[in-house]
């Protein structure tokens, strides 16, 4: 993943930089702005040492633990509120952070990291994202990735489907069948042995749990919702359909399957191995402090931290301090910023965000004793 300045190397600053200044037709960068971003993609290209990406996932990742949710799709209704605020804060480029499933793509194609970790408390959540990265690997667009995911047979002509817009992808899996139990067979194969050229330990106990995965997107496609172990989802759960078609307040799809270009970006993070799930506590003993060690070896700042609603349960159990602790580890400049999700109210949530400085500054103070001053500020 770190090269001298091999061709491969070279390529991946480029797609970085590209990448970074694209990123908002609407607002014009500063010349700082893409002198930075520039910067930290050379840096990264000329970082010291290479490893492989299970070495990155063993070396990063601490004892998991349990939850009680499967995660595989987002409860938030309100996860794309924030975009428009990452955006006109600046906030791009460096390395982005965040917590459970697919969700964080949608973060990653609007503030275009040189690198992303996926850090969650499950293991199953490493599961998850390794079915994933499979599933970019072998989709080569928006409609394929789609297809591949619910199990349906992908448009022909996927000439023909590069710039449709995501409603007419969402009516195409909507209407086609499940693929036959030879296709589905034969696409078991292949995220199984793609999983496997990962190099990460996976065990078939592993194996089964991310084809029950797949099949709880097959049997559902894009009805599935958020669930939890033992109880119905809520009555403001999104349908995974939702989540896709959801929109900010002005009207603006914001989700990574909303544009080819978006899209593409994330798939380059996985291909390049650039999108590292990470078994880990936000609070833990480890994974954070490591990914901040990881962060300094290649002189990568932290650009966004989306923690969802972690930190409630972080106050309960009395380890925001931890979390504190290892949010300071982090390089970071005045743009890194928190993502974070509050539950209640009508909407089921709302998203909103937080300069890390900014929270650090009053942690510090004295003014933020409970969860709800937290959230209230």
């Amino acid at each position: 993943m770190e090269l001298k300045l091999s061709r491969p190397a070279a390529r991946f600053a480029l797609l970085s930089l590209a990448g970074a200044i694209a990123l908002l037709p609407w607002r014009v960068r500063t010349a700082n702005e893409t002198d930075r971003v520039a910067t930290e993609a050379n840096q990264a290209a000329e970082a010291p040492s290479q490893r492989s990406f299970a070495a990155d996932v063993a070396r990063l990742s601490e004892p998991g633990g349990e939850f009680d949710t499967d995660n595989l799709v987002s409860n938030e209704r309100s996860y794309l509120e924030v975009v428009s605020a990452l955006q006109q804060t600046g906030v791009s480029g460096g390395a982005y952070i965040g917590v459970g499933p697919d969700q964080n793509f949608s973060y990653i194609a609007q503030v275009r990291p040189a690198i992303a970790f996926i850090v969650d408390v499950r293991r199953d959540n490493l599961l998850l994202h390794l079915m994933f990265k499979a599933l970019f690997e072998i989709a080569h667009n928006r409609a394929e990735y789609l297809s591949a995911l619910t199990d349906r047979s992908p448009p022909d002509r996927p000439e023909d489907w590069r710039d449709a817009p995501l409603q007419r992808i969402v009516a195409y899996i909507d209407d086609a069948p499940p693929s036959s139990l030879s296709s589905s067979r034969q696409l078991a194969k292949r995220v199984d042995e793609a999983i496997a050229r990962y190099g990460v330990p996976v065990s078939r106990d592993d194996y089964n749990t991310i084809h029950r995965f797949h099949q709880a997107f097959v049997r559902a496609g894009l009805s599935l919702q958020f669930q939890s172990k033992g109880r119905p989802p809520r009555s403001y759960y999104p349908t995974y359909r939702e989540l896709l078609l959801n929109t900010d307040r002005d009207g603006r799809q914001w989700n990574f399957l909303a544009s080819e270009r978006d899209f593409q970006f994330v798939r380059s993070l996985e291909i390049r191995d650039l999108l590292i799930p990470v078994v880990g506590n936000l609070s833990g003993p480890h994974a954070l402090g490591a990914i901040g060690t990881a962060m300094k070896e290649r002189g990568t700042r932290l650009s966004a931290l989306y923690v969802s609603n972690v930190e409630d349960y972080l106050f309960r159990d009395g380890a925001f301090p931890r979390f504190v602790d290892n949010l300071k580890s982090l390089p970071r400049d005045d743009r890194s910023t928190i993502v974070r999700s509050v539950f209640g109210g009508y909407n089921g949530s709302r998203s909103m965000v937080q300069s890390v400085n900014e929270l650090l500054a009053a942690w510090s103070n004295g003014r933020y004793r409970t969860y709800w001053d937290l959230v209230r500020s």
